[in-house]
């Protein structure tokens, strides 16, 4: 069959692993892309220019040239709307082009999702299982099963709900990312993305994981936390290296430096052969000074961190984070011994910090001075905790949350929302650019500023302090991640010009070595689990699928 997925933004993973199962049974399978430019959730919206180069149409039409049988999305709340409205305007196009949602939007409200009439299956949780289950089904025409991790609609309007079932536990069952089906979005020779492991340790209130962890039904429901082996990886990454040749790697893993056994025989062979400067992610808690000389040794540039609060009672009781300041600077100490750079994501809106919480975190910074403080907003996202509480509190109205639930009214997390107390927004905004500018300063100047003067200035000048702060000192200090950005933007600016004026662009990507993607799928429905004593749930599926 033909299969469309339909993303935005940036390079989805889970779609990229997506593709590499439907190609390796045998489908045909696109992508219609939206670049998202001036809005991409990421570090850069600003609504004006977003509606100038909106894009929707350009993804229709592809949509249309590649005349799917199959077309799948996987939205986050902040893109849901927008997916929908494709959706819907693509049924129209093939009304018996059957349409799946997936991701951890439709994972936290499933039944609103399939609610609408021309969605037809939705993916609760991980897809390596249902998804070629529900292609299988859609291929000999429909079934009356329950389908793992999957609710449908029959032709009279009843919903099928598949069981939750427990988390997969061999990924090196599953291929290796399809990166073929991004080439002509992503500019994979500037930097390239994966990951080597799956789920993360902690419930943080604000996060997906919070409620994804819970998902399984049965009493068996695996680890969450789960790896890749060192040469599944490595023959990714060997295989990537040679096609398009990238500067840098990111490893979007939750926690990178989580299993110091693995860690050091991944960064043994990745040193010798891969050999190229690479980013983690990574918690306070897996950050010592052995793990942190390995990653120097191996050539790790940055690790990206998550603070979000310096308040550390107001961590440990109320976002179930147990890091203490002591071992922030301590992880600080090190990394600076070892020049690998410390990025740390800071977030405002909280609810319940105590807005004194700011001064600590600027006397920090002001004492151990990271690379780059990245700031976001917080959100109330459906299915997390901090949703649930601020509903239970009064703090979102059961108004609000039926927009939220329906992906409305929900700002990107890089600009405030309408939930922050409005006495609260300008001492933020003068925070955030003060953490910006700050470590770009020397420290002489730094310790001048003073955040009552910042506090007091309009919105507006704030966020042009902000902006201005991240992207002078960003391009002063030949940062490889703002040049990357720079050109991913300025690519897409061109690309965008381009079909306006009915011109094809080229490829984001040019590959040095054109040989295929070898993508193998090892598992079978039964045997995936028959084999594991801890997960053997293949009684289970036989009997659901009898």
């Amino acid at each position: 069959m033909k299969i469309t997925f339909v993303a935005n933004g940036w390079e989805q993973l889970g779609i990229s692993l997506l593709s590499a199962i439907a190609k390796a049974h045998g489908h045909e399978v696109s992508l219609a892309f939206s670049v998202s430019l001036f809005n991409d959730r990421f570090h850069l919206t600003y609504q004006p220019l977003a509606d100038f180069f909106d894009d929707t149409k350009y993804v229709l039409q592809a949509i249309e040239k590649q005349c799917p049988d199959v077309i799948a999305f996987s939205p986050v709340t902040g893109t849901y709307q927008w997916m929908v409205y494709v959706a819907e305007q693509a049924k129209k196009m093939f009304p018996h082009a059957k349409i799946i949602f997936g991701g951890v939007h439709t994972t936290a409200v499933p039944e609103r999702v399939l609610s609408r009439p021309f969605i037809d299956y939705v993916c609760v949780g991980e897809a390596d299982i249902a998804f070629p289950m529900i292609l299988d089904a859609i291929k000999d025409g429909g079934t009356h099963r329950p389908i793992p991790n999957t609710r449908y609609k029959l032709s009279d309007g009843s919903v099928v709900r598949g069981p939750q079932m427990g988390f997969i536990q061999n990924l090196d069952s599953l291929p290796i990312f399809d990166k073929t089906l991004w080439e002509d979005y992503m500019q994979f020779k500037e930097s390239y993305i994966t990951m080597g492991s799956r789920g993360c340790p902690y419930r943080c209130i604000f996060c997906f994981n919070n409620f994804f962890a819970k998902l399984p039904e049965n009493n068996r429901p695996g680890r969450y936390v789960r790896y890749r082996s060192v040469a599944h990886l490595m023959n990714e990454l060997k295989i990537a290296k040679k096609r398009y040749g990238f500067k840098l790697i990111e490893f979007f893993d939750d926690v990178f430096t989580l299993n110091k056994r693995w860690l050091k025989d991944f960064l043994n062979e990745y040193k010798r052969e891969i050999n190229v400067p690479f980013q983690i992610f990574t918690h306070i808690k897996f950050i010592d000074e052995e793990v942190v000389r390995w990653l120097a040794d191996a050539g790790c540039r940055s690790a990206q961190i998550g603070i979000q609060s310096m308040d550390d009672r107001y961590k440990r009781e109320v976002l179930h984070r147990n890091e203490t300041t002591e071992d922030i600077e301590k992880a600080l100490r090190i990394m600076k011994k070892y020049k690998v750079l410390a990025k740390f994501d800071h977030m405002f809106g909280l609810p319940e910090e105590p807005i004194e919480a700011q001064e600590t975190a600027f006397r920090f910074y002001l004492r151990r001075r990271p690379y780059r403080v990245q700031t976001y907003w917080a959100n109330f996202y459906p299915g997390t905790e901090m949703f649930k509480r601020a509903i239970e509190t009064g703090l979102i109205s059961r108004e609000d949350a039926e927009k939220i639930y329906e992906g409305e009214g929900l700002d990107s997390f890089t600009r405030h929302n309408s939930f922050i107390d409005p006495k609260k927004v300008p001492v933020y905004k003068g925070y955030e650019a003060i953490f910006k500018l700050m470590v770009g300063l020397p420290v002489f100047l730094s310790r001048r500023i003073n955040p009552k003067f910042f506090t007091r200035l309009p919105i507006i000048i704030n966020s042009f302090i902000t902006l201005i702060s991240d992207i002078t000192i960003g391009f002063l200090r030949l940062d490889i991640d703002h040049f990357c950005y720079a050109k991913y933007y300025l690519y897409h600016i061109y690309r965008f010009f381009l079909l306006k004026i009915g011109v094809k662009p080229p490829p984001a990507t040019r590959v040095k070595v054109d040989e295929p993607f070898i993508f193998k799928v090892s598992y079978r429905i039964s045997q995936e689990y028959s084999n594991d004593s801890k997960l053997n749930i293949k009684e289970d599926i036989q009997k659901i699928t009898a």
